[in-house]
């Protein structure tokens, strides 16, 4: 089995550096100081108290690895358009492409049983540009739950977690995904192949497209926002009418809003991920977490005024620094 990590930032190193530890041929596509250190030096993946180094292959050029079983792209999802052909050598007849990523994704509409079937999704793929290169049928849903930072270049820790939740977008348990869910296993995750994983990739996004945004605007923590009387009625607002889109487009939730608040809240003083973006000055991911909900919701007629409201303010927050 072969497996190219495409963005090995903390999450996609931790996982290539464990897949590799159990002897998958795997490869990483990353670049800057971090490559630098890796080819150098190796991986350092911290996880608990011990530490490793594994010895496994990186560049910044796709061209020099040839087609591989699966690409797992663990790039932020506006990343992957400008950069979508250079993927083209890690793609063979066969090769699975594997989105460890946030938020409403390019493929989201193949194979989903409805009128909507095969639609394009203009902010999560401008143009069509990945759709048209990638090809939808290559195309497995990952929901990523691990929480990992780069200490230093080349040095890994992980924090916290170890679920990737695989689905196909038809919902079957096909043979690809459930090799690959097999493999992940072996290297220590929890990677059970879901039937429904548009409903484990909405249970995510009410978080992300609500606390994040938010954050953006308050620079509080999880914890903080979830237990201020007012900002807390919005959040509340912004996940119901992102509920009203999901549930028109046949997802379900096993947890109700409150529920779902009060779990981010147990999380504790955490910055989201976007907050922490904004601060670092980097390209915050609106469109993916927060402005693909209101697509979404103009593809079923379902408004989406706070959660609107709330995207324009934030996108003015990230131009103003």
């Amino acid at each position: 089995m072969k497996i190219c990590i495409y963005g090995a930032g903390a999450i996609g190193a931790y996982l290539g550096g464990e897949l590799a530890a159990t002897g998958v041929d795997v490869s990483l596509i990353a670049r800057g100081p971090h490559l630098e250190a890796m080819q150098a030096n190796g991986l350092t993946l911290q996880v608990g108290s011990e530490a490793k180094i594994v010895n496994v292959t990186c560049t910044d050029n796709p061209a020099e690895l040839g087609p591989q079983d699966y690409v797992i792209i663990t790039l932020k999802a506006h990343s992957v358009a400008p950069i979508v052909e250079q993927m083209e050598p890690l793609l063979g007849d066969e090769t699975a492409v594997v989105t460890a990523q946030n938020g409403v994704l390019w493929w989201y509409f193949h194979k989903l049983e409805g009128p909507l079937e095969g639609r394009q999704l203009e902010l999560a793929d401008p143009g069509g540009r990945i759709w048209n290169t990638l090809g939808p049928e290559r195309a497995i849903g990952c929901v990523v739950y691990p929480s990992c930072e780069i200490v230093e270049p080349g040095v890994v820790r992980h924090l916290e977690g170890n679920r990737f939740m695989l689905g196909e977008p038809d919902g079957s348990k096909s043979e690809r995904a459930k090799a690959l869910s097999a493999a992940l296993t072996d290297a220590g995750m929890k990677a059970p192949v879901r039937k429904k994983i548009r409903d484990d990739i909405w249970f995510k996004l009410l978080g992300n497209a609500t606390f994040n945004p938010v954050s953006v605007l308050t620079g509080a923590t999880l914890e903080e926002m979830g237990k201020d009387p007012a900002v807390r009625g919005l959040i509340h607002q912004m996940m119901s009418e992102a509920t009203d889109v999901a549930t028109k487009l046949g997802v379900r939730f096993a947890m109700d809003i409150d529920k779902r608040i009060d779990g981010a809240v147990a999380v504790g003083a955490h910055k989201t991920s976007m907050l922490q973006d904004l601060e670092a000055g980097r390209q915050l991911e609106l469109d993916a977490l927060v402005a693909g909900v209101t697509e979404l919701g103009r593809s079923v007629g379902v408004p989406t005024p706070t959660i609107d409201l709330v995207l324009g303010l934030a996108r003015l927050r990230a131009a103003t620094g």
